[in-house]
């Protein structure tokens, strides 16, 4: 019998459809996440229970049903895509599912799936690390696991967010336009409260000056916004795109808090106002089409960029099903384990010496 590794591939969650019941269902597991909306569990509940769902799902219900296809949700349908790509690619030594933080198919489900497998890569599929996404995944595979009589060898990928060839997939995408045509390019991102950035703070740094965020180091290095900056100057190097003709911003806040600025919407007014025409986005924060990229830029944005007085806003697509974030992945389940068989050869090398063999160097 072979003994595989088993992959858990988790991205965050769709409605089982857009029917408004389903949508309630989701957006009450996901909104009821303690590290989603992270205030005390009762206060927590009133909002979300009480407040904010009943008012938003069925207007969320329209909108997934403008994005639903044939094939379902887009986000689980270039789930399942790249469950059977990266299993092809990585080969019978392996064994992946999918999985979605909310709904389904769920993490139990997908843990249970993988019980027979030796040891187990969970691999969220978030490029940037937030306590609100991986911290979330992470958190919920631990304690399903810690229920389990034997638990296996775990390994969690935390985040990737200058991953070569997922940055190179993003790139390929963008070929596809004629970019010196447009007037401004967008990297937009989701969107944060500004209060759980600074929670995920070790070293008093965080929003200490306006461009904390805007390079990678070894005292922002687990900051979702600065690994978001990280994302979109590795794209924006990669197709040559001057500083001063693309800008970072971030979408889909919730409340009236402090989210992580410059907004989306906000930019796209100055943008129109100063007389720009045509505009291209990236979504670098979602590595599939789903409501934040589809509707939320390409309807909702685009309409109001129109209105606003411009003329043409596109939208990079997302990494979906392509062949290289096939091998981004693969590459990094692979690296992965790799990592972990040289530290279990440096044991075992280790025990040799102790035991008066020859040391290995």
């Amino acid at each position: 019998m072979i003994q595989k590794t088993g992959v858990l591939l988790v991205n965050l969650g769709t409605p089982d459809s857009p029917n408004p019941r389903d949508v309630y269902r989701y957006l009450i597991q996901f909104l009821t996440d303690e590290r989603v909306v992270d205030i005390p569990w009762f206060k927590r509940q009133c909002l979300v229970r009480g407040l904010i769902v009943p008012r938003r799902y069925r207007d969320s219900a329209r909108s997934y049903a403008e994005i639903w296809k044939e094939t379902g949700s887009p986000l689980l349908y270039y789930g399942q895509r790249v469950e059977q790509l990266l299993q092809e690619k990585l080969g019978d030594g392996y064994q992946v599912v999918l999985a979605m933080r909310y709904q389904n198919p769920s993490i139990e489900s997908g843990l249970n799936a993988l019980k027979e497998c030796q040891d187990l890569v969970v691999l969220p599929l978030f490029p940037q690390y937030a306590s609100a996404s991986t911290g979330s995944v992470h958190q919920e595979v631990m304690r399903l696991i810690s229920k389990w009589p034997i638990i296996p060898q775990l390994h969690f990928i935390n985040s990737y967010p200058q991953e070569t060839k997922m940055i190179e997939t993003f790139c390929l995408n963008a070929s596809k336009y004629p970019l010196d045509e447009y007037d401004h390019i967008l990297l937009s991102f989701h969107g944060l409260p500004e209060r759980q950035l600074i929670k995920a703070d070790r070293h008093q740094y965080c929003l200490k000056s306006s461009s904390c965020c805007h390079s990678l180091n070894e005292k922002n290095a687990f900051c979702y916004a600065a690994q978001c900056f990280a994302t979109a100057k590795a794209i924006r190097e990669k197709l040559d795109i001057s500083q001063d003709m693309a800008t970072v911003c971030f979408q889909s806040r919730l409340g009236k808090e402090p989210w992580i600025q410059p907004f989306t919407t906000d930019i796209l007014k100055q943008l129109a106002q100063q007389g720009k025409k045509k505009v291209l986005v990236f979504c670098p924060s979602f590595v599939a089409d789903c409501l934040e990229t589809t509707y939320e830029i390409l309807v909702e944005n685009c309409e109001e960029f129109l209105q606003l007085g411009g003329e043409r806003l596109d939208l990079v697509e997302s990494l979906n099903d392509h062949p290289l974030w096939i091998e981004s992945l693969a590459d990094m389940v692979r690296k992965d384990r790799d990592q972990e068989d040289i530290k279990d050869a440096d044991v075992a090398c280790v025990k040799h010496s102790n035991a008066g063999g020859v040391p290995c160097f």
